[in-house]
């Protein structure tokens, strides 16, 4: 350490954040590598069997499923949207790695309401655990996913677990919140007739 300096205080003292996160990383992968793999298994065989449905499923068959999945949900517009963008897809060539994408997506979507809604709902019954799960969502939806991609990637390992419990992240927030606004929205004389 150098000679302290009113002009320049930093260079004498400085916090060695970057090497406590460093330590506590090292830490978390020697000592909790099984609990880490626990918690990767689940993930792993949903996106698995998800990902091994979709890519069995011929693109012909495919694409006239997902034509008539958004004819039947929204009409004839995205029936034609679903159409042609999955036809360019498959002439592009990235059919497969469109599946995979896809595959990782509803993972997330399963997970996020298996987690998300219970989470909701539990939030809406109870204001003191809402007032200390409000902070935590907040930082999740305003973290950046790369500030939190590189440990994950560090504690998970490398593949496509890390993008889906990355997207978990990011994808759960709203529904917490969403289910917890909705059901404390629902008026009394409503519950009063439900009983």
């Amino acid at each position: 350490m150098s000679e302290f300096s009113l002009l320049d205080p930093f260079q004498a003292a400085t916090i060695p954040l970057g090497d406590w996160v460093t330590a506590t990383l090292n830490f978390l992968v020697h000592n909790f590598r099984e609990v880490f793999r626990a918690i990767r298994w689940p993930i792993d065989q949903v996106l698995n069997g998800i990902e091994f449905t979709l890519q069995s499923i011929p693109p012909t068959i495919g694409i006239i499923l997902s034509s008539l999945l958004g004819w039947q949900l929204a009409g004839k517009r995205m029936a034609l949207l679903c159409f042609v963008t999955l036809t360019l897809l498959g002439l592009i060539g990235v059919w497969a790695e469109s599946m995979t994408t896809l595959a990782l997506v509803l993972t997330s979507v399963f997970f996020c309401a298996v987690i998300g809604i219970p989470l909701g709902i539990v939030c809406a019954r109870s204001n003191r655990l809402e007032s200390i799960i409000r902070p935590l969502l907040d930082a999740m939806q305003t973290l950046p996913a790369f500030v939190y991609l590189v440990p994950v990637v560090m504690l998970f390992g490398i593949g496509n677990v890390p993008g889906v419990l990355v997207t978990i992240v990011f994808a759960l927030p709203p529904l917490v919140r969403l289910t917890n606004l909705g059901i404390r929205q629902v008026p009394e004389d409503k519950i009063e007739a439900a009983r």
